[in-house]
């Protein structure tokens, strides 16, 4: 087996490493001055079980590109298989045509993942199930409920509610709620345009209940903040928000410190950014998950058992 990290995370590749007791093949990889991306793998991986790791965040474009030329390189030195470890998976929220003439972006990042030379995907909550169908290789799509869900266990959050800052979201919320054994509820929405909503309706019962509310990734927060008002307007006491993928932006960690949202928690399958807040913000490392994947993985057994908690 051979791990090879790419340059978006380098943080989760080292706890990946680590957590495998697993050292990281060397590559030389450099930045030429007009933006071109070039790598070397160092080591011989002729005949080897590679496994390239990179999460296609910000700046998404760079990073699609770094992975697929390392994709490349391990293709043309004779990999005998390559599995492409993706935290985030960028370019998710484009898996449909909602508009005319307009891309289908998810579809073509995973043909480009293909075509570079990619034999397999391993990725952690895609933003719609149905990403899986874009490739004809095969995906292990894993998800951060088992880290996320022993935290909050172990929490030990009083009249605890599950919600839905969406109707799309709200079979995530309700599975949430049973491993949780609790309630659940739901806000729908109608989205203005890419950063504000314009909230809708509310379903369930939060009055005098500590609300977690959860979601696959935010970016500017619109969503959390207009969802967590009105679960504040319908008596509820507390709202903490639970995601997988942080993308916020500085307008997203205004809007969040502005909201009645008192903590966020989510995962490293991206950097933090160094971004500041106000609110506690509470990272749980994926690392384990992953590392664990992979290793099923390479020893051709199943990772469904990973999804039990």
């Amino acid at each position: 087996m051979k791990l090879i990290g790419g340059r978006s995370h380098p943080e989760l590749v080292n706890r990946i490493s680590s957590h495998l007791e697993h050292p990281i093949t060397e590559v030389h990889q450099v930045s030429f001055p007009d933006g071109e991306f070039f790598c070397k793998i160092e080591d011989n991986i002729r005949g080897d079980d590679v496994f390239i790791i990179q999460s296609t965040c910000t700046p998404a474009n760079q990073n699609i590109m770094e992975l697929l030329v390392t994709l490349d390189a391990c293709r043309r030195a004779s990999a005998s298989r390559i599995t492409a470890v993706i935290p985030y998976f960028g370019y998710a929220r484009q898996d449909r045509k909602d508009q005319p003439r307009v891309p289908i972006t998810a579809r073509l990042v995973a043909d480009l993942l293909e075509t570079a030379g990619a034999n397999r995907v391993l990725a952690m909550d895609f933003h719609s199930e149905q990403i899986q169908g874009f490739f004809t290789m095969p995906v292990d799509h894993l998800y951060a409920y088992p880290v996320l869900v022993r935290h909050l266990r172990d929490r030990e959050i009083s009249n605890l509610v599950v919600a839905s800052p969406d109707a799309g979201g709200f079979k995530q919320a309700f599975d949430y709620s049973t491993m949780l054994d609790c309630g659940v509820a739901s806000v729908s929405k109608q989205r203005k345009n890419a950063s504000e909503v314009t909230t809708m309706n509310f379903v369930g019962d939060v009055e005098g209940c500590n609300v977690v509310l959860v979601d696959d990734m935010t970016s500017t927060a619109g969503t959390l903040s207009a969802a967590a008002e009105v679960l504040m307007t319908n008596g509820a006491i507390s709202v903490i928000a639970v995601v997988t993928h942080c993308l916020l932006n500085e307008k997203g960690v205004s809007r969040l410190e502005a909201s009645a949202i008192s903590e966020l928690i989510t995962t490293d399958s991206i950097p933090d950014f160094g971004l500041k807040s106000d609110i506690p913000i509470t990272r749980i490392s994926i690392a384990p998950l992953l590392a664990d994947a992979i290793t099923r993985i390479h020893g051709n057994q199943s990772v469904s058992s990973l999804f039990k908690i």
